[in-house]
């Protein structure tokens, strides 16, 4: 515990950016050897200032005992960079937290499938039920769901992780004692006690709007992917955080919705830029993974047991019999004549062949990845082309060419 207090101390002194304290970590060593350095040792440090070596030099460690003391009337454990257990996966981001507040079982990251789900707070029941189903599939299918917290999206995920039996791990804009939002006690209680809350920000902490931006890095850091249900426009925590995950080097994937939803216009802008790749079942995202993960994931289809006062789906309409061709609708692609851009035209003609799976696909018409995927998004709102499983496309029309 007395060597925990120095990090503490070092990780409230305030008006210290992050990376100032890892670089400081970097040259001393350890923050014991931080706290008894003096200023000129202080000025030594690549970056450092005479204004932000001044943070350093309250050396009282009060504080640092008051929050370890809430930690202990918590049942919070202090997790810091010098433990075993602190994940390596967060370690390797740009300017990882020094330290976090744990209360509940954190599982072992590094050894975990974990998947980011983040979307906003606004979420409509398209995105809640969405999110649900597919948060509590990938649970059963041995993924690690994380999230944030909030009201939305994040509930969702992670009452659907919960609702699997699984654990999940919520990322706190706040301390580990604020509840935020206040309807969601429950949450925080069920997450503990499944898996884990988890924050950078000691107890006693607000909620307050700037955090929110600065922990989405942790629940990127943290997984292997993350995906956005819901995103309204380039302003969304969810967005941030799914840039923040690109820059990480971490996959993206994306729930799309109508092309007109407010709520959806995030999604499908991600999918559209290429940014994202399109969710429309769990095995979208858990088949990157599965290889790597064999002692964790299987990828059977599971579906989500409805409860009291849940509807039924709509039936779908009748099939026609099996030895009745299904008429397609007719896409005329001539010259002159189609909508579709030319990326768009290259591909429903190479799909006229039969399905292709979507990396022979981007062989097959030669152009870049990212051009491909964006124009297969566009292809499929529009009805054109559909995704089977194992991402394999086939056309949904009949082309007219002549």
């Amino acid at each position: 515990m007395a060597g925990t207090k120095y990090w503490v101390w070092l990780s409230e002194r305030k008006g210290l950016p992050t990376r100032v304290r890892l670089q400081l970590l970097e040259h001393f060593g350890t923050p014991e050897d931080v706290y008894y350095a003096e200023t000129d040792d202080y000025l030594q440090v690549e970056g450092m200032t005479p204004k932000l070596a001044a943070c350093l030099a309250d050396k009282s460690t009060a504080d640092a005992d008051r929050i370890l003391g809430a930690c202990e009337r918590l049942g919070a454990r202090v997790l810091t960079m010098q433990d075993a257990d602190y994940p390596m996966r967060l370690r390797n981001i740009y300017e990882p937290p020094c330290l976090l507040y744990v209360k509940g079982t954190l599982p072992l990251i590094d050894e975990e499938a974990a998947i980011a789900m983040v979307g906003t707070r606004r979420a409509t029941p398209y995105g809640v039920e969405t999110a649900e189903e597919l948060a509590y599939a990938m649970a059963k299918q041995g993924a690690l769901i994380v999230s944030g917290g909030a009201y939305g999206i994040d509930t969702a995920a992670h009452r659907g992780a919960l609702r699997a039996g699984a654990k999940t791990v919520a990322l706190l804009g706040c301390g580990l004692d604020v509840v935020y939002p206040a309807g969601n006690e429950w949450l925080y209680r069920d997450v503990a006690a499944s898996g884990a809350l988890v924050t950078e920000y000691p107890p006693g902490t607000p909620a307050v709007g700037a955090h929110f931006p600065v922990r989405n890095r942790i629940i990127s850091g943290l997984c292997l992917a993350t995906v956005v249900v819901e995103a309204p426009d380039a302003r969304s925590g969810a967005l941030i955080t799914a840039h923040t995950a690109l820059e990480q080097g971490r996959d993206v994937f994306a729930v799309p919705g109508p092309i007109k939803a407010p709520m959806s216009r995030g999604c499908n802008r991600l999918i559209a830029d290429g940014a994202a790749a399109l969710v429309a079942d769990t095995a979208d995202v858990l088949w990157e993974y599965e290889a790597r993960y064999p002692h964790k994931l299987h990828c059977a289809r599971v579906e989500m047991p409805r409860t009291m006062g849940e509807q039924p789906p709509r039936e779908a309409a009748a099939e026609p019999p099996e030895d009745e061709p299904r008429k397609l609708p007719p896409l005329d692609v001539r010259a002159g004549q189609t909508r579709l851009t030319d990326d768009q035209v290259r591909i429903v003609r190479q799909l006229k062949g039969g399905e292709m799976q979507v990396d022979d696909l981007i062989e097959a018409v030669d152009l870049p990845t990212r051009r491909v995927l964006s124009a297969l998004t566009v292809l499929q709102i529009e009805g054109h082309v559909a995704e089977g499983g194992g991402k394999r496309f086939s056309l949904n029309v009949d082309l007219i060419e002549e």
